[in-house]
């Protein structure tokens, strides 16, 4: 792409030396050749003439080859958008699964702590009942009059 640039201020600098030059050789020729006012002056218009004519085509030739870098930066671009765009919905796409991932992880040590809770609240509620039953047996037989059977002979 550099000589690209290259080959457009070559044309620029061609166009302006061709410019100077011209415009020097009409003013020799003017100077040292001895014409008449109505041949001076077709000689001038021819000069304009042509002078136009070659400004035209390299105006053209510019114009084509803003038209060639246009159309290339244009494509270049879009194809930045596309893989940024591209490369963001990855990045979207990865961030949503991980934070889905770290919310299951959450929610399932949530869900094992309150098991363990619940577990140890049931078995502490076990305990209650087998203990408050023991006292009670105990308290019953403790209470309960003993008969001694009679030893008979």
């Amino acid at each position: 792409m550099g000589n690209d640039r290259d080959y457009g201020d070559n044309v620029s600098t061609r166009l302006t030396f061709f410019l100077i030059g011209a415009g020097i050789g009409a003013v020799l020729a003017l100077l040292f050749a001895p014409k008449s006012g109505e041949e001076l002056r077709n000689d001038i218009a021819d000069a304009t003439r042509k002078g136009i004519d070659k400004s035209r085509e390299t105006a053209q030739q510019l114009g084509a080859k803003a038209s060639e870098y246009y159309d290339a930066t244009r494509e270049k671009a879009g194809e930045y958008y596309e893989a940024t765009r591209d490369r963001a919905s990855d990045l979207y796409q990865t961030a949503t699964t991980k934070a889905s991932e770290a919310a299951a992880a959450a929610r399932d040590a949530a869900t094992r702590q309150a098991g363990s809770v619940q577990a140890a609240i049931e078995a502490g509620k076990k305990a209650y009942v087998e203990e408050k039953r023991k006292t009670e047996l105990s308290g019953r037989t403790e209470a309960a009059p003993t008969y001694e059977p009679e030893k008979t002979m």
